[in-house]
């Protein structure tokens, strides 16, 4: 009589993967800028490190000058393809060769992210078999956030999972009577993929909100993916342009 032998399955691998690209239209070399005498991705690298789900986080870029900052750093790098449209296909060329089950696109512009919101995002997907992709919100505080286009909203349904994102209020009120802002929600540019649903994104031309919109997760919903989304107390602030450091620095001071 032979006996079957039972394999228990693989733990899941989770990758963070941070983009990063020299060239930018409002801040050239913004990666490299020096924030207390430190440079901005390895701030991201650092606070990356922190988070407890991820089993390595790579830096994926196209610039020898990153590289070797990060190298320096002794933290890992993949080179990409200057010609790549974006930092989701960066993501996605990042670990072609690279065994992971789930991948975290992490901004490289957030040098204070807090390590906890990944794992939080993180654990959102491996808990909910449902979704094929995870991210973050936070609650609207004022209506110059709702009505400003460069604050993205999400509307979430009843299950927990994205019914759109725009760079407008969503739902709009026809009366004001009816705005609560408390009941909207800033998106957090934090996502988690299941390897398949990156891989199968990156393979797809934009969709038409998209492209409206200008927002490349309006196409897993175009496609039909599920996207899980955790609501947090508040998002770490970015840097969008040069002005934006002193104030990052400022808050590293006060820590």
């Amino acid at each position: 009589m032979s006996r079957k032998l039972c394999h228990s399955p693989a733990p899941v691998r989770t990758i963070g993967v941070i983009p990063a690209r020299y060239q930018s239209t409002r801040f050239p070399g913004k990666p490299l800028a020096l924030i207390c005498g430190v440079p901005m991705i390895i701030r991201v690298l650092n606070q990356a490190r922190l988070a407890r789900c991820l089993d390595n986080v790579i830096v994926a870029t196209d610039d020898e000058r990153i590289a070797d900052t990060v190298r320096q750093a002794e933290g890992s790098v993949v080179m990409t393809d200057a010609n790549l449209p974006s930092g989701t296909d960066r993501v996605a060329a990042a670990i072609a060769h690279i065994r992971a089950d789930h991948v975290v696109n992490i901004q490289g512009d957030e040098p204070l992210i807090d390590p906890l919101s990944i794992d939080q995002a993180v654990g959102l997907l491996r808990d909910d078999p449902r979704a094929d992709m995870a991210t973050l919100a936070t609650p609207i505080t004022d209506i110059t956030g709702l009505i400003n286009p460069n604050i993205v909203k999400v509307l979430v349904n009843r299950h927990g999972h994205a019914v759109y994102f725009s760079r407008t209020p969503i739902p709009c009120p026809l009366n004001q009577a009816h705005l609560d802002i408390s009941r909207y929600l800033r998106h957090i540019g934090l996502y988690v993929y299941r390897r398949s649903c990156l891989e199968h994104l990156v393979s797809l031309p934009p969709c038409w909100s998209e492209t409206v919109e200008r927002l490349e997760q309006l196409r897993a919903l175009d496609t039909g993916y599920r996207i899980a989304v955790r609501v947090i107390d508040r998002a770490s602030p970015g840097v969008d342009t040069p002005e934006d450091i002193a104030i990052i620095e400022a808050m590293v001071n006060v820590t």
